[in-house]
This record gives C-alpha cells, sequence and structure tokens, in this order.
C-alpha cells in the first residue's frame, strides 16, 4: 500500500483550513439568521410568521446542491455587471459557498431554538413583561438565553452536519478538503491512501465540535446547580 506523501498531507491540511474557515463563516450566518427568525415568528404576527414558515419551508425542501449552484450561477445575474465582476475576481465560490450554506442550515437551527422556546413556560415571558420589559428585551435577556441552553444538543448535531455538508462546495470550485481529496486521487490514483486521510481529518473535525458541544452544555448545566444552589 502507497502512503500519501508530505507535499500530499500538506494540501489536504489546506483543504481542511478552508473547509474549517468556510464552516465557521456559514455556522455564523446561520445562527444569527435563525435567532431573527425565531424572534420574528414568536410575535405570532401573521405577515412575518408567513414569510418565516416560508423560508424555512424553500429551505428544508429544496436540495442544498440546488442552493450552492442557485447561488454562484443564478444569483450573480441579478447584480449589476461591475458589482459581477468585482465577485468573481475576489473569491466569489467562497463568499456565495458560505452564504448558500449558511442560509440553508439557518432554516433548520431556526426549528431548534424553536423547540427550546416552547419548553420555556409563558409564565416567565408574563413576568419579565410585567417588570417593564419590552418584548426584545423580554427574548434577549430572559427567553431565548434558555431556549438555547435546551437546544444545545440538536444545536450540536447541526452544526456536524453543516461541518460535513462544507464538501458540497467543491461543485462550484471552492478549494476545501473533498476537492483537494479528489485532486489528489485523480493525480496520483491513490485512492485508499487519499480518501482515508481525508476521513481521518473529518472525523477529527466532527469529534472535535462534539467534544466542544458537549463541553458548552456541561459548562450551562454546573451553572444551572450553582443557581439553584443559591
Amino acid at each position: 500500500m502507497t502512503f500519501l506523501d508530505s507535499a500530499q498531507l500538506l494540501q489536504l491540511a489546506s483543504g481542511m483550513v478552508t473547509t474549517l474557515q468556510l464552516f465557521a463563516v456559514a455556522w455564523v450566518l446561520a445562527f444569527s439568521i435563525a435567532l431573527t427568525l425565531t424572534v420574528v415568528r414568536a410575535t405570532n404576527f401573521k405577515a412575518a410568521t408567513f414569510v418565516v414558515d416560508a423560508y424555512v419551508e424553500y429551505h428544508r425542501n429544496v436540495p442544498l446542491l440546488v442552493q450552492v449552484l442557485f447561488w454562484y450561477f443564478g444569483m450573480p445575474e441579478l447584480l449589476p455587471e461591475s458589482v459581477r465582476g468585482w465577485l468573481y475576481q475576489h473569491n466569489a465560490e467562497m463568499s456565495l459557498a458560505a452564504i448558500a450554506l449558511g442560509l440553508g442550515s439557518a432554516a433548520y437551527v431556526a426549528e431548534d431554538i424553536r423547540s427550546g422556546l416552547r419548553a420555556i413556560p409563558m409564565t416567565q415571558f408574563e413576568a419579565a413583561r410585567a417588570l417593564g420589559c419590552s418584548y426584545l428585551q423580554c427574548m434577549r435577556l430572559v427567553i431565548v438565553p434558555q431556549a438555547l441552553r435546551i437546544a444545545i444538543p440538536p444545536l450540536v448535531g447541526r452544526a456536524l452536519l453543516l461541518f460535513k455538508n462544507t464538501s458540497v462546495a467543491m461543485a462550484i470550485g471552492v478549494v476545501e478538503l473533498t476537492y483537494q481529496t479528489r485532486e489528489i486521487e485523480n493525480e496520483t490514483y491513490r485512492t485508499f491512501a487519499t480518501f482515508g486521510a481525508a476521513t481521518i481529518m473529518y472525523l477529527i473535525g466532527s469529534f472535535l465540535l462534539m467534544y466542544i458541544g458537549s463541553r458548552v452544555q456541561a459548562r450551562y448545566s454546573l451553572a444551572r446547580k450553582e443557581a439553584r444552589r443559591v
């Protein structure tokens, strides 16, 4: 069996760095949008609820690959030619892939946060309102922090799924880990060694995310116990 040399391992490592960067940007975007969607939906304003529901249903029912391809090939056509040219000269593949992945993941993350929101007793919201808090203050200071603690396990699962789904970005030329793996395999025909190394890298990234999630959950659990003692 032939193993990879140092140059090829560095090439895979470079792809892993790009994968992590893509994941980080997409996750921040997804989490921010999901929080906004959750707060807007909780208002129970019919027009806002309809828009949020439409957003969620669209992204949950259209394949992620189609969304990535749409953002890369379709959306730039709506931009002025000068903006489009600038975008393609400044790593448009990475930027548009992050946007597509972030928007798609936001629909699922919003549902996870919403499930945590439903577990919060309505009396807490009413108590916060009685103390003079506005709707946004109630959500920001009382309701959403508790909902996020409850939703940590499914959010960790969504983060893992997003990390693995970054491989879809290779379809538009993002030089991430899967892209680099295919390039090395096509050049060397060392299929087992190449994909084996990539598999190990994906496993390391996944286990790292699970470890971070478990630490965050343990920290919140400890803080809750200490608060009850007080």
